[in-house]
């Protein structure tokens, strides 16, 4: 157990070290409050120390905002190709993130913040971590994540294709991109309507549900991410189709065959910074090539295999299509067809995001894929 240490009123005191980010231990933490000024915080974090705020909360959080602000005054420089400016890009989010997670907080044994004017987000670290067990030290960026998890949880994100609402858990990707999900509502299958589906790497359980509304008798979920399946577990009750969906796992494909085998993984070959990002950055393509070399397998006669699939690595220089199609053909597939869709989200209209070309430029489609 990670435990981190710091000397508070001549005292010498210690709690857990807890990361989502896997950040290693802070090699040295000295305590702060609202005498800090932006520029120290600022120094102080750039060289390694962390702070652990003992002020009012409010001021914490404008603290982290003026960090911010400081870590943003050099933007990364463009490169000679779109990969090398995705990997700038990428070098500079980090660097940020390493900064601005040195200004930690203390979760007391019930999952208080004994600070001023702190909220009570005792309900919120429950949903997102468990429950208490002893004092522990997270990153005031990790915290405000979590509180704004348990919001969403709340409120949950709108899907037309449902027309009802997915409620994400904390470390779980949101459908917030909705054409996604929209070339799963709309895609046909050539054998007519399946009657048994897979979903691989579920999530929220979105796509799940969006098989199970559509007629298909009998869908299993399957995800990785033990977060995941408690989400979709969760989605699949609210949703009223515990008798449609079965959740399994922790595991990519399940031990049977299908009609349809549906997967979305994340669309960029890179390495995740956080929980969240797990949805979007697959090392070395993993996931893809798993989903790719697994389907024949476990696909029913004249059964269908649906791969969603952004086209935005290829505009970033980081995979081509052509590697895609040889991946796709040495695992013994062929294309019956693919559905393309642009995104529709704001940072795809973005002129200030430095990776503004290619997000304008991506497609999203679904590949209709069988074996043989």
């Amino acid at each position: 157990m990670s435990t981190i240490h710091w000397t508070e009123a001549h005292t010498i005191r210690s709690a857990r070290w807890h990361s989502e980010s896997a950040a290693p231990l802070p090699g040295r933490v000295v305590v702060a409050d609202d005498r800090m000024k932006a520029d120290s915080a600022y120094r102080l974090a750039c060289e390694g120390t962390a702070f652990l705020w003992l002020g009012d909360f409010h001021n914490a959080r404008q603290l982290l905002r003026a960090m911010s602000r400081r870590t943003d005054r050099k933007p990364p420089r463009p490169g000679g190709s779109p990969a090398e400016s995705f990997h700038l890009h990428r070098r500079a989010r980090a660097h940020r993130a390493r900064v601005l997670s040195r200004l930690l907080v203390l979760l007391e044994g019930d999952h208080s913040l004994a600070l001023r004017r702190a909220p009570d987000v005792r309900q919120a670290c429950t949903e997102a971590y468990g429950p208490p067990h002893a004092p522990m030290a997270v990153s005031l960026t990790e915290l405000l994540g979590v509180i704004g998890a348990q919001q969403w949880r709340a409120k949950g994100v709108e899907v037309p294709a449902l027309d009802a609402r997915i409620h994400p858990h904390y470390g779980v990707f949101s459908p917030l991109r909705g054409e996604y999900v929209d070339l799963v509502a709309q895609a046909n299958h050539g054998g007519g309507a399946p009657r048994t589906a897979f979903d691989l790497g579920t999530g929220t359980g979105v796509l799940a549900a969006v098989l199970a509304r559509r007629g298909v008798d009998h869908v299993v979920a399957t995800d990785i991410n033990p977060r995941a399946l408690s989400c979709t577990r969760d989605n699949v009750r609210r949703l009223n189709l515990a008798g449609r969906i079965d959740v399994v796992g922790p595991c990519l494909f399940p031990d049977s065959r299908a009609d349809l085998v549906v997967c979305n993984p994340p669309w960029i070959p890179g390495r995740p910074m956080s929980a969240v990002e797990q949805g979007v950055y697959d090392p070395d393509s993993a996931m893809l090539r798993g989903f790719l070399d697994g389907l024949t397998a476990h696909l029913a006669p004249g059964g269908e295999g649906w791969l969603i699939l952004s086209d935005l690595a290829e505009h970033l220089g980081l995979r081509t299509r052509e590697e895609l199609l040889t991946v796709i053909e040495g695992a013994g597939l062929h294309v019956l067809d693919r559905i393309d869709t642009k995104p529709r989200h704001p940072r795809a209209r973005d002129t200030t995001d430095p990776l503004h070309a290619a997000r304008a430029a991506e497609v999203t489609s679904l590949w209709r894929l069988a074996g043989g």
